[in-house]
C-alpha cells in the first residue's frame, strides 16, 4: 500500500504541466499550440522567452528530483539495492507523468528536465558529467535535441562505469536513453530534413 501511494504521488508530481500552467497564467496562451507544440522547457524558452524557459526547466527538474526522493518516505527497512530500485521506479514514474500528464490531457513534454532531476537524485556525478556534455554539444551543434539524445546515451555509458556490477542500474539508464530518443523521434525527422530549430545562446 505504501509503495502504491508513493508511485501515485510520483506520477502526480511528474504530471504537473509546468509549461502549460505557466503559459496560461502569465501569457494567456497554451505553449502546445505554438512552436514545436511541446509542453517542455525548450519550447517554453522558444515561445515565451528565456525567463519563462528557465523557470519551467527548474520546476520540471525539481519534479524528477522530488519524486525520486519520495523513496525516503517508505515506512519499512529495505536494503540499499532495494532502496535504489525504488528510487528508479519513482523517478521514471515521474518522467512518465511528465510525458503523459493527467492534468493536461496526457499531452506533455519530452521529459529531459525531469530525467535530469531524477539523475541528480540517483547519482550527482553522472548528472554533472551529463550536464557538461549537454552544454558542450548544444554549444557546438546549436541543437538542444541533439544535446539531449547524445547526453542520454552518454549517461547510459557512464552507468557501466559507476555501476559495474549492477545490471538493473545499467538497464535502467539504457532504458532512459531509449526513452529520450523515442520522445525525440519528431526531432530526428526534422534533423534529417534539415529544418530542426537551432538554439541561440544570445537570445
Amino acid at each position: 500500500m505504501v509503495i502504491a501511494i508513493l508511485i501515485l504521488t510520483a506520477y502526480l508530481t511528474g504530471s504537473i504541466p509546468t509549461a502549460v500552467w505557466y503559459g496560461r497564467h502569465f501569457f494567456k496562451i497554451d505553449v502546445r499550440e505554438h512552436g514545436s507544440g511541446n509542453a517542455g522547457a525548450t519550447n517554453t524558452l522558444r515561445v515565451l522567452g528565456n525567463k519563462a524557459g528557465f523557470i519551467v526547466l527548474f520546476i520540471d527538474l525539481l519534479k524528477g528530483f522530488i519524486a525520486t526522493n519520495l523513496a525516503h518516505f517508505s515506512k519499512f527497512e529495505i536494503d540499499t539495492q532495494s532502496f535504489f530500485n525504488l528510487q528508479m521506479l519513482l523517478g521514471v514514474t515521474a518522467v512518465v507523468g511528465h510525458v503523459f500528464p493527467v492534468f493536461a490531457s496526457f499531452k506533455g513534454g519530452k521529459g529531459i528536465a525531469t530525467i535530469l532531476g531524477l539523475a541528480i537524485a540517483l547519482n550527482w556525478k553522472i548528472a554533472t558529467i551529463c550536464i557538461l556534455f549537454f552544454v558542450l554539444i548544444v554549444w557546438i551543434s546549436r541543437y538542444i535535441s541533439v544535446g539531449s539524445m547524445v547526453t542520454a546515451i552518454i549517461g547510459a555509458v557512464l552507468s557501466f562505469y559507476f555501476y559495474q556490477n549492477n545490471i538493473i542500474a545499467n538497464a535502467f539508464f539504457c532504458s532512459i536513453a531509449v526513452l529520450v530518443i523515442y520522445t525525440h523521434r519528431s526531432n530526428i525527422i526534422r534533423l534529417k530534413n534539415g529544418n530542426e530549430n537551432r538554439f541561440s545562446f544570445k537570445k
